[in-house]
């Protein structure tokens, strides 16, 4: 129970870390958030867990193809909100664009035999 607690604790840490960074200064919190942290992060918590050489090798490219159709939210959301959106309207838009984009992604790796 105290390992589940410590990975909320440090996953929880630096998503409060990027926040202030972010509210101190946009770019660099733009770069501190930018960084692969939970990825790696989650790497370590599974490579711990199991220490699958296999499983992990998964996960990490998995994480790759689904990184990809995260990125144009963070294009969209933007150009939303100085077009003079609410916040919570241009968020909710690009959580759904977001979600499409995976299937989307997903779909199109079935195509050539790749799973995710």
């Amino acid at each position: 129970m105290g390992y589940l607690i410590l990975k909320a604790l440090l996953s929880g840490a630096i998503v409060m870390i990027v926040s202030e960074v972010a509210r101190r200064s946009p770019p660099v919190g733009a770069l501190v958030a930018s960084l692969p942290l939970i990825s790696i992060l989650g790497m370590i918590w599974l490579w711990r867990d199991t220490s699958d050489t296999e499983r992990l090798a998964a996960h990490s490219q998995a994480t790759f193809w689904y990184v990809l159709p995260s990125l144009p939210m963070f294009l969209v959301l933007p150009a939303l909100l100085r077009a003079g959106m609410s916040f919570w309207v241009a968020l909710a838009l690009c959580v759904v664009l977001t979600a499409g984009l995976y299937v989307a992604m997903a779909a199109a790796l079935g195509r050539f035999g790749y799973r995710l």
